[in-house]
């Protein structure tokens, strides 16, 4: 799924969180949080499609949840569709 960058899960989703980057996903590391209750420490900009998170170039980044979440898409490369939504680009 190729995420277009609006925020949507990051800000409105039960989440696994990395607690302090330097460690990476080990016991002891990860909380899951509300992020409608309390913003994810990741999540950086401002506006839908301009969102990023701030760990995703960390070596171990493919070993997180947030990086295994995916929709039932076709292929790895299909848009994420509830960002299509949420962006406004096309049908979801």
């Amino acid at each position: 799924m190729i995420c277009l960058r609006c925020g949507y899960c990051c800000q409105q989703s039960m989440v696994v969180i990395v607690v302090d980057p330097d460690l990476g996903p080990v016991e002891g590391n990860l909380k899951a949080i509300d992020t409608r209750k309390e913003p994810c420490p990741h999540l950086r900009g401002s506006k839908p499609g301009k969102f990023f998170c701030a760990i995703h170039d960390k070596p171990w980044y493919k070993e997180t949840p947030c990086f295994q979440h995916t929709q039932i898409e076709r292929s790895p490369n299909d848009k994420c569709r509830m960002g299509k939504y949420v962006l406004g680009v096309g049908k979801a």
